[in-house]
């Protein structure tokens, strides 16, 4: 092919063939030049006769791998073999090969990444997860205390799995488990983890997940610090405990967890509650409720009782009976101030009656005198007669006396001398 048509767009009318393609990716792709590339070996494929090996290097947080092609005098001349799971820092070219359209990494130093630098990049992520919050205890779920179905991730036929199962059963026989098993060491861990924890944590019957492994390596432990697991365990809805290794193991799934417990059996013991212990519990619960309201109604009976011997209580008539004599008493001294008042005016009444009946013309008419009135003959009131002009002869008159009156007429009238 020339490189007039290398270089050509390709179109409907005039298509790659195969060929062309390998051989424009395998341009392409070796203008990368050498690389040095971080990961754990996953398989190792190597024959003492085989002039070439092959491994496969995975990435520690996600299911992506990359395909090792190595001289085996490299590997063979290794002071320590390699194994699946080692963390190691490869430098090689990035090689395509056109013929059966593969890509791998064409190595030519492996290098294994020494415990000091793994434990400084664990703890400098633990320092930048800090600063963002992830390890606040405001941010930690609180663990329900009766769980119904408790997840579970651990390897599969693990000690740590029969550890979890056993205590829970045994402290509580009715709780339930959903368990999923995955990798928890090597290079598939860190996806296989999270992946369960996804599953666990859309599961509404599930009310808590235990992540548990047993002691080991801190290569062994090292899927339970990386970044990715601890981004998904903060993210999870579901409350999550740490249960990684021994007390002393301190992986950084410890501090982003809601809870960390020192070992699988311990994470057992904090998230179900021991029936014998709550219902022995419930037990002195009650029998102190019992003592302290018998306490009280005793308390209040004797109370009561102190009450009951007072005299108000002993004969409740008596402050009735005592107020009923207080005001008999009040109302015979006002009906005796009143009748003492009644009698002074009524003595007081009589004598001015006597008084006014001396001065009154009745009195003046039973001494013998008596009192003459002339009767108009226009049938005016009479008029007390004072004086001669008053009844001319003819005159009609009336004269009152002390037992009544007398008509009159005037016969005449004499001037006084």
């Amino acid at each position: 092919m020339s490189s007039e048509k290398a270089s050509s767009k390709s179109t409907p009318e005039a298509p790659w063939p195969v060929r062309e393609v390998n051989t424009q990716v395998k341009q392409w792709i070796e203008r990368l030049g050498h690389l040095w590339v971080e990961g754990q070996l996953a398989q190792i494929n190597v024959k003492p006769n085989w002039k070439l090996s092959y491994l496969t290097l995975r990435d520690v947080e996600q299911e992506v791998s990359v395909q090792l092609t190595c001289p085996t005098d490299i590997i063979r001349n290794r002071p320590t073999p390699l194994k699946d799971g080692d963390r190691v820092i490869v430098y090689g070219k990035p090689a395509f090969y056109a013929g059966r359209g593969t890509f791998s990494l064409w190595v030519t130093d492996i290098r294994p990444v020494g415990i000091g630098e793994l434990l400084a990049r664990i703890e400098e992520l633990r320092k930048r997860l800090a600063a963002e919050g992830l390890f606040d205890p405001a941010q930690k779920k609180r663990l329900p205390f009766l769980p119904n179905r408790v997840g579970l991730i651990t390897g599969r036929g693990s000690a740590a799995e029969r550890d979890v199962l056993s205590v829970a059963k045994d402290r509580w026989p009715e709780v339930q488990f959903e368990v999923i098993n995955t990798a928890v060491q090597g290079a598939s861990a860190v996806p296989e983890i999270i992946e369960a924890l996804r599953v666990l944590d859309q599961d509404p019957r599930v009310d808590v997940i235990i992540i548990a492994r047993g002691g080991g390596s801190v290569e062994d432990l090292l899927p339970f610090s990386e970044e990715a697991l601890q981004r998904a365990v903060a993210a999870a809805q579901t409350p999550v405990v740490s249960a990684i290794g021994h007390e002393p193991d301190t992986p950084v799934l410890d501090n982003v967890a809601d809870l960390r417990a020192a070992t699988p059996t311990d994470a057992a013991k904090r998230v179900v509650p021991d029936v014998a212990e709550e219902r022995m519990l419930i037990n002195q619960l009650r029998s102190r409720s019992a003592a302290a309201l018998r306490g009280w109604v005793q308390r209040e009976q004797q109370a009561l009782a102190a009450i009951r011997t007072r005299p108000v209580l002993a004969d409740p008539m008596t402050p009735i009976n005592r107020r009923r004599d207080e005001i008999a008493q009040a109302v015979g001294l006002i009906r005796r101030d009143v009748t003492h008042l009644v009698r002074t005016e009524q003595a007081l009444v009589a004598s001015l009656r006597a008084q006014v009946s001396a001065l009154g013309p009745s009195a003046t008419l039973a001494r013998g005198y008596s009192v003459v009135q002339v009767i108009p003959r226009d049938g005016s009131a009479p008029e007390v007669v004072t004086t001669i002009e008053q009844s001319p002869p003819g005159s009609q008159l009336r004269i009152r006396v002390a037992d009544g009156s007398i008509t009159a007429a005037s016969m005449g009238a004499q001037q006084a001398n």
